[in-house]
């Protein structure tokens, strides 16, 4: 291998998780923080936990719930032709009022 080409390897590394677990391991990086560890992951816990930095649960919610709001106030060809219709007749009748 040439010299001086390869990073520095740490082999006591030092790693941080969000919940407070400190561990060691080897990396060319001195200290890392994580947000997940094997202490406080779902998968490993087997509790739920929603590790949201970005609001991004929150973003799908109101995106579902908005586009389920649209969907339930959508109206069919039909409806929309016999609103129309409907606002034709009454504005037609206005006007027959208004002459007499």
């Amino acid at each position: 291998m040439k010299k001086e080409t390869h990073p520095e390897y740490h082999t006591d590394c030092k790693v941080t998780c969000a919940c407070g677990n400190v561990f060691t391991t080897g990396s060319i990086l001195k200290e890392i923080r994580v947000e997940l560890c094997n202490q406080c992951h779902p998968f490993y816990t087997g509790k739920q936990k929603f590790v949201d930095t970005a609001r991004r649960v929150e973003k799908f919610q109101e995106r579902a719930d908005k586009k389920s709001t649209a969907s339930t106030a959508r109206k069919g060809k039909k409806a929309k032709k016999a609103v129309a219709t409907a606002k034709k007749t009454a504005k037609k009748a206005t006007k027959t009022t208004k002459k007499a």
